[in-house]
């Protein structure tokens, strides 16, 4: 486990608890003490992952954050995350990114769609007389050219029979989901 320090400018990737504590050591700002070594060789020395801060003065800190990165490149360009894990058990290769599913989306397939709406309904609450906005999930099946098109054509659909203060999540989000059910005849 590699050890990676930062106080303003000031930044090292280190292997032991040694090496972190010469570098804080180096900065006089910070004020290495017996009490500070001591726990950083704890929080090396223990089996919690998250990042540690220390106080330096008000409102400044340094922080010390374990990693599984083998250098400082790999760190910085989160190499060494944990892999996920798929509903299965196994290790899921990569997540789609944000452009793949956006031009999935937009891809021209002209057909039926089933489309899954999760959106903020405004509702009148007739105890108190009162508004307000309340989850609702709306499924609908409709022909469309592609993904986006079911989309905008179920948001027209509903923001002609719901308050106009309902709030539609983004095509782009996770409150929206649609599957191609086939050429339609």
């Amino acid at each position: 486990m590699n050890l990676y320090l930062r106080y303003f400018d000031n930044e090292a990737f280190v292997s032991n608890a040694d090496d972190a504590i010469d570098f804080l050591a180096s900065i006089p700002e910070i004020g290495m003490n017996a009490d500070l070594e001591a726990d950083i060789r704890n929080y090396c020395a223990s089996d919690l992952m998250y990042p540690k801060r220390y106080k330096v003065r008000p409102r400044i800190y340094f922080i010390v954050i374990k990693t599984a990165a083998e250098s400082m490149e790999d760190f910085k360009q989160k190499k060494a995350l944990k892999p996920t894990m798929a509903a299965d058990g196994q290790p899921n290769e990569a997540k789609e990114t944000q452009a793949t599913i956006i031009s999935r989306m937009a891809e021209d397939r002209a057909g039926w769609y089933e489309g899954e709406l999760n959106f903020k309904r405004v509702v009148l609450v007739p105890a108190t007389g009162k508004h307000e906005y309340r989850d609702t999930t709306f499924v609908a099946q409709c022909k469309a050219e592609s993904g986006i098109d079911c989309y905008n054509r179920i948001v027209e659909h509903l923001r002609q029979r719901v308050d106009h203060r309902s709030q539609f999540p983004s095509a782009k989000g996770k409150n929206f989901r649609y599957k191609y059910l086939g050429m339609w005849k």
